[in-house]
């Protein structure tokens, strides 16, 4: 089985050659004698990877007849295209040819190749030998391990390209699986093919289910990566590339007019939050006056009661320096009303202003959502992972942000019905109190010009209106200052969130300044994606196009004009005992002459 691979390879080797157009003639001393020799390797390799020995066929494309000189380590060596001798001496092989194409064949004992080749067997996660193997059943991993070889001149482990070939029988193998090969049919086998570039270490892995195992060689090749390659076609990549480049900066742009809505709104905010303060100030202090406010209250309404008593009994005219007092304190009550009121009016105006801020800038965050696509396409790209991090953070914060304040902003549009309605109850206790005041002024100024007995008759009557009516507004007052009180209560809990809300966007507004930062970053560092990817795809092509390496013979340094330096290696089968036959089951299957003869007829 073996010599039968071997004559494939080598009439293999003969049509490959074959087909090498001859170089033009060196300059060297055998100029005249032969352009190029080009050299063979190959390597039969146990089945863990070992080396067991090792040949090279040499080509040499002649110009002209006469006695040639090669050098190499050989043990042996045979001519394969004519039937004369070659003569071996040490490292030199001398030989005659004619013949435009020659080939010779040489052996060679203690010759390490270029690469440490390892073939490693696992079943069921076990290591095996190869030797054990043969006819198991199992899970199978098989791990070819390549690295360089430092006994040997690194040109070719840094100038060469490795591509390893596994042939199996889908009745032995099933489900197999090759990340890193690449699959393709041969008849009724599956193929796997790997490719390990230059300078790089390799662990190729097959794995499969196995049946009655049993294995074709793991054939090996390697040759210069010297091919020219072409620049790939980056247009429509290109064009992908630049599109992603534009949505960064359109995110960018986005960010940066959120980041201004941002700070506007915390600026609003700032002006609610300190209008609030303002007002939980002022409404504490009223509510704080409010009893020192009743109480003076009171002793008007006890005054003008006690009037109101003297003057039915009798008309003995009342102690009127008791009356002439009230007007002053229920001024000064009225006047400190509409100092509320005004604080109220002017509250409300701040409020406006800062809710409409406020309501402008939510309204600015943009409704559209961002796909799960979209943002996967960031992280795919060359941005920084903590950066995209930071803006699916602040987008996801900005459209909670928003979606919060459209379910409290039937709140905020209630505080400025509050404070209207507040401000206007309290401007109209100030009136019906000056229009009180006004009265009992007249009163005062009645009482100071009473002349006729007629208009006497006529002041019970209307000192008993005026304490009626400031009875009625000593009431709405204490329920006023009630209310007061439950307002600087109940407000506390509103002041409250406002002052967290104020600290949250002003964390907000610092979060969307760094996210600014962050995407402004990520928009210079990927405005030129499409050139970017040019640049690696041009340093790829370069690192791996090695059209211009020079090939240095494997057998000796001595050799020159050396064309191409090929390897095939193959490592061993792996096979089941055949059942042994009987001496008479072999006469029975090998007819004789006789009856050869007599099959000529039948």
């Amino acid at each position: 089985m073996r010599a039968k691979k071997g004559s494939v390879v080598m009439i293999g080797a003969f049509l490959v050659f074959a087909t090498i157009p001859a170089a033009p003639a060196s300059s060297n001393e055998q100029s005249e004698e032969y352009a190029s020799k080009d050299e063979a390797v190959y390597g039969n390799l146990e089945a863990d990877g070992t080396l067991q020995d090792m040949y090279v066929v040499n080509t040499f494309h002649i110009t002209a007849p006469g006695e040639f000189v090669d050098h190499g380590d050989y043990t042996n060596v045979r001519n394969l295209s004519n039937l004369r001798d070659m003569e071996l001496t040490e490292d030199t092989v001398h030989f005659q040819a004619e013949e435009e194409e020659f080939y010779y064949q040489g052996e060679m004992d203690d010759r390490e190749l270029p690469w440490d080749i390892s073939v490693t067997y696992l079943l069921d996660g076990e290591e095996v030998s190869p030797d054990n193997l043969a006819g198991e059943n199992g899970s199978l991993d098989i791990q070819i391990a390549t690295s360089s070889n430092e006994n040997v001149d690194s040109v070719f482990f840094e100038n060469y390209m490795l591509q390893l070939s596994l042939t199996l029988d889908p009745s032995i193998f099933d489900d197999i699986q090759a990340p890193d090969g690449i699959k393709a049919s041969e008849g009724k086998n599956q193929q796997i093919t790997f490719t390990g570039m230059p300078e790089q270490e390799e662990i190729f892995i097959v794995s499969a289910n196995v049946s009655d195992f049993e294995m074709d060689p793991i054939e090996i090749t390697a040759s210069p990566a010297s091919m020219s390659m072409d620049d790939p076609d980056l247009g429509p990549v290109k064009e992908d590339m630049q599109s992603l480049s534009d949505a960064i900066r359109e995110v960018n742009d986005g960010v940066s007019e959120l980041n201004d809505g941002i700070s506007e709104l915390n600026t609003g905010i700032e002006d609610v939050s300190s209008g609030s303060s303002e007002y939980q100030a002022g409404v504490d202090e009223l509510d704080q006056s409010s009893g020192e406010l009743v109480a003076g209250s009171v002793e008007i309404r006890d005054v003008l009661q006690d009037v109101d008593d003297s003057v039915q009994g009798d008309l003995d005219l009342p102690d009127v320096g008791e009356l002439e007092a009230l007007p002053e304190g229920m001024g000064e009550i009225a006047e400190g009303l509409h100092e509320v009121a005004d604080g109220l009016e002017e509250l409300k105006e701040n409020y406006d202003e800062a809710y409409g801020a406020l309501d402008e800038a939510m309204v600015g965050i943009p409704d559209d959502d961002i796909s799960e696509e979209q943002i996967a396409s960031l992280y795919e790209s060359n941005a920084d992972p903590e950066v995209v991090d930071e803006l699916v953070e602040m987008y996801g914060a900005a459209s909670q942000a928003k979606e919060t304040y459209h379910a409290v902003q039937e709140a905020f549009t209630s505080v400025t019905d509050i404070l209207e309605q507040t401000s206007g109850s309290t401007r109209e206790m100030a009136e019906n109190l000056e229009t009180t005041t006004a009265e009992i002024e007249r009163t005062v100024e009645s009482l100071d010009g009473l002349e006729e007995l007629d208009t006497l008759a006529e002041l019970p009557e209307g000192i008993a209106t005026m304490a009626s009516e400031y009875e009625a507004f000593h009431s709405g007052l204490v329920e006023y200052t009630d209310g007061v009180s439950d307002l600087a209560t109940s407000y506390e809990d509103l002041d409250g969130g406002i002052q967290e809300l104020d600290e949250g966007m002003t964390s907000m507004e610092e979060g969307t300044s760094e996210l600014e930062d962050g995407t402004e970053e990520l928009q210079e560092e990927t405005s030129d994606l499409p050139g970017e990817m040019q640049s690696e795809v041009d340093e790829m092509m370069d690192e791996y196009d090695a059209s211009d390496f020079e090939p240095v013979s494997f057998v000796s340094e001595e050799n020159e004009d050396v064309e191409i330096v090929q390897f095939v290696l193959e490592t061993e089968s792996i096979e089941m005992d055949e059942p042994e036959t009987t001496d008479e089951e072999e006469e029975e299957e090998e007819p004789g002459l006789w009856e050869r003869f007599l099959d000529l007829f039948r």
